[in-house]
């Protein structure tokens, strides 16, 4: 199987997997909020509370992301595609185009979202075109919102019956 060939079936499963999609924001060096559209995220531990997000090595806020030594994941809500293809957009004032606020740890929260982790930097992890940042959870809050979720190229939510 040619790389070309791998690389386009690796993205077809994986564009089949049906995942949360997740905006995290964190200040740089000045000060500025930054913030991404990312869905490579996960849980990793219950003692201490761990989750993990890759980044792309390539995306322009990659060293501020590195550097940092605190970051907000915010699992959005099923009514925030518009969040999410905001913070996925080069070249624009992301939170000039969304309310947001700084919370008590000087991180920039987006309103609206299911759920909020304030994580402090634990462990980055290199990882061929990505770093894994794992981040320890030190605040959570729930909104007890419906989630959003992305498969096969599209923003959607879970049908009602999924909860019955």
């Amino acid at each position: 199987m040619s790389n070309q060939k791998n690389v386009d079936t690796f993205k077809a499963v994986m564009g089949n997997y049906p995942t949360g999609v997740t905006v995290v924001t964190t200040l740089n060096e000045k000060g500025t909020p930054l913030g991404l559209t990312v869905n490579s995220f996960a849980s990793v531990s219950i003692d201490p509370l761990l989750i993990l997000w890759s980044i792309d090595k390539g995306v322009s806020s990659y060293d501020d992301f590195i550097k940092t030594d605190q970051f907000a994941v915010h699992v959005l809500a099923n009514d925030q595609s518009d969040i999410c293809s905001l913070f996925a957009t080069k070249g624009t004032d992301r939170f000039a185009n969304c309310k947001w606020e700084f919370s008590v740890s000087k991180l920039p929260i987006i309103d609206g979202a299911a759920g909020v982790l304030h994580c402090k930097t634990y462990q980055t992890i290199e990882a061929g075109d990505h770093t894994i940042l794992i981040g320890e959870v030190v605040d959570i809050q729930d909104h007890n919102k419906e989630p959003l979720l992305y498969h096969k190229r599209k923003f959607g939510e879970i049908p009602g019956e999924f909860y019955k």
